[in-house]
């Protein structure tokens, strides 16, 4: 081994370093996610003896006047937190076959059109495959730029070169350096093809698009610390043989994060839904352990169908399947309504799902998922135009949520007409007002069967 080289062993998990391989990580307790980093002999060129950083005030920081750009998709505006940041590095993640590479062509193609100079780098496909792409996609004559290629000296030396005013990488996990030895997709290639467009991201203030690939645990491939150098990770939810797609943001230094956008998948591309709500409903009559809640993800709120199956068990344990919704947080749910319901549910198996394939974790689903199981249990449809919100505590009370007025001006957009939410707490913003919604309080679980039958 190269004598200059440098051999450590990183944590893919958390990206913690650790001098020898080992079985677990003492950081973050996963197992066998240990990998060999292989350092390259440093630079002599970056040699910076004799020069030293000085600190200046945060009030004598003159800003930057930078501001953001239009992609020409509002819901991946919304998403970013208005638009794109200038010098701003983006990740985008996603199982494979989803449309990561669908929507960053098509973003791309939109803001070459839009007069922005614009750098399509893959390192999947040759030029003339991206062409046939973007062909079907109806943009074929775009003026942006491709570039097949996966050396990252040369990516690099290509974005400085043509100074574009956005670049998208497809993907990372194709990129290598010459002065490492590991094999592309490895974490020290990952990391080392990562900060180097990411200086370059930075010095010229150039918005760098990333493409990752996902693991089988659906987690974004390579070294945890990939997804703490960029600004913003956004990823791509759904089942690639359905028509929609969520596209969610993990992070944003520059905006909310948690934002969602839904995206309907065609022949043509991807293209925004305009009532996302819908999609999450089912329409018509409810269905017996169905209940809809008014959720908050990032800035938007959804309407959202929350299904239950309760059902005697008949094969020893009884089973609690949720899908959307965490296992335990449905555990805790089941528990509390037991307690202070009196409802028997120790020899029922209870499976639980959010429509859509939305997962939720938000609290102010806590009501509406207990009346979806109640009305699973009872057999009993709940009634047409019924919407929940409220979190519910160990004690079985009801708690108030945030954002009460844009959930229930949601609703009633929506046609909903009555809503169970808890009492407001005293000074409330949205007590005593009118949404054109009728509002039924519940303080606690107890009563909930009583209203809702």
């Amino acid at each position: 081994m190269n004598k200059k080289t440098k051999t450590s062993f990183v944590c893919t998990s958390c990206g913690d370093v650790f001098p020898k391989w080992q079985g677990k990580c003492t950081s973050c307790g996963t197992w066998d996610s240990i990998s060999e980093f292989r350092e390259g002999p440093s630079n002599k060129s970056r040699d910076t003896a004799g020069t030293s950083a000085k600190p200046t005030l945060l009030s004598e920081i003159t800003p930057l006047e930078l501001e953001r750009i239009a992609t020409g998709f509002p819901d991946i505006d919304r998403v970013l937190g208005g638009g794109m940041v200038p010098g701003s590095m983006i990740l985008v993640g996603g199982a494979p076959g989803i449309g990561k590479s669908t929507l960053m062509l098509q973003l791309a193609a939109g803001l070459a059109n839009s007069g922005n100079g614009v750098l399509y780098i893959s390192g999947e496909e040759s030029a003339e495959q991206i062409l046939l792409r973007a062909d079907r996609l109806g943009f074929a004559g775009s003026p942006m730029q491709l570039l097949a290629e996966t050396n990252a000296h040369g990516i690099c030396a290509a974005i400085e070169n043509l100074a574009p005013c956005a670049a998208v990488v497809d993907s990372i996990q194709t990129l290598f350096s010459d002065e490492l030895e590991s094999a592309p997709g490895s974490v020290a290639q990952v990391r080392e093809c990562a900060a180097m467009l990411l200086r370059i991201c930075k010095e010229k203030q150039i918005t760098i698009f990333v493409i990752g690939h996902v693991t089988k645990e659906g987690t974004i491939a390579g070294p945890r610390v990939l997804e703490h150098m960029v600004d913003t990770v956004l990823y791509f939810d759904g089942d690639a043989i359905y028509q929609y797609r969520l596209l969610r943001a993990v992070k944003n230094r520059f905006g909310p994060s948690g934002e969602i956008a839904v995206l309907s998948m065609s022949d043509k591309g991807l293209a925004g839904v305009k009532n996302a709500s819908e999609f999450f409903l089912s329409g018509g009559n409810p269905q017996v352990g169905t209940a809809v809640a008014g959720l908050l993800e990032g800035t938007r709120v959804l309407a959202v169908e929350l299904q239950a199956l309760v059902n005697p068990a008949h094969f020893g344990m009884p089973q609690r399947v949720a899908s959307g919704m965490n296992q335990k947080k449905l555990a805790l749910i089941l528990a509390i309504m037991e307690r202070y319901t009196g409802l028997s549910l120790g020899d029922h198996d209870v499976f639980f799902n959010i429509a859509g394939g939305l997962t939720v974790n938000e609290p102010a689903a806590d009501l509406a998922a207990a009346a979806a199981i109640l009305s699973s249990h009872r057999n009993i449809p709940l009634r047409k135009g019924l919407a929940l919100i409220g979190e519910t505590g160990l004690g079985g009370e009801v708690r108030p949520v945030g954002s009460m007025q844009a959930r229930l001006r949601e609703l009633a957009g929506l046609g909903f007409t009555e809503c169970i939410v808890p009492k407001p707490a005293k000074g409330a913003d949205w007590a005593g007002k009118d949404f054109g919604i009728r509002l039924i309080h519940c303080d606690h679980v107890r009563v909930l069967m009583d209203l809702l039958f």
